[in-house]
């Protein structure tokens, strides 16, 4: 009976040793969520630096609207895994505001605590059904939105940085902008 128990453990023990062998954990590459996308990412185009302090290997960009003084420029953003579209407003070569639209395989809850930890909590928050909106009024001169949504998984939509300005309708942000095309309403 004593030989039966040691045979046994002897065949556990071998089996363990050899899946530990088989299946060699140093070899495994272990990713960060959002494949390890930060806000840093974003800080080229907060609103009040300069178009020209823009990273070089953004290219050029592409002016997609063009009213003499006030541009909107569009640029890819390239990591190994992701590519989105990043539309930035400028007037008189500052930037004003930017929307960047996310793609869906981001993690809503891992971007939203990046915000709170860089941001502080949210000013403002508003839920309908699937979908959240988060604001930040005023964080040093700049309004943020954030947009999050969920189905079966969570996943940010869409982030904009406005630069916040005494001056009433000096400028019509991007946010506002793209929400009316799609509303079919014309803006100024």
């Amino acid at each position: 009976m004593r030989s039966l128990k040691n045979n046994g453990r002897v065949f556990v023990i071998t089996i363990l040793v050899a899946s530990g062998l088989l299946v060699n954990r140093a070899f495994s590459k272990v990713e960060a969520p959002n494949y390890d996308f930060t806000l840093k990412k974003l800080e080229p185009f907060t609103p009040g630096k300069s178009i020209a302090e823009l990273p070089k290997e953004l290219g050029k960009g592409e002016i997609t609207e063009d009213k003499g003084d006030t541009k909107i420029i569009r640029y890819n953003l390239v990591h190994a895994r992701y590519n989105f579209p990043i539309y930035v407003q400028e007037k008189k070569g500052i930037i004003l505001d930017f929307y960047a639209r996310f793609p869906t395989y981001f993690l809503h809850d891992t971007f939203h605590q990046s915000l709170i930890n860089k941001f502080g909590k949210q000013t403002k928050y508003h839920r309908q059904e699937n979908d959240a909106l988060y604001l930040w009024e005023n964080v040093n001169g700049i309004k943020v939105i954030y947009s999050g949504a969920c189905t079966v998984t969570c996943y940010p939509n869409y982030i904009s940085y406005i630069q916040v300005t005494n001056k009433k309708g000096d400028f019509v942000p991007l946010i506002k902008k793209f929400s009316n095309n799609f509303l079919g309403k014309k803006t100024k």
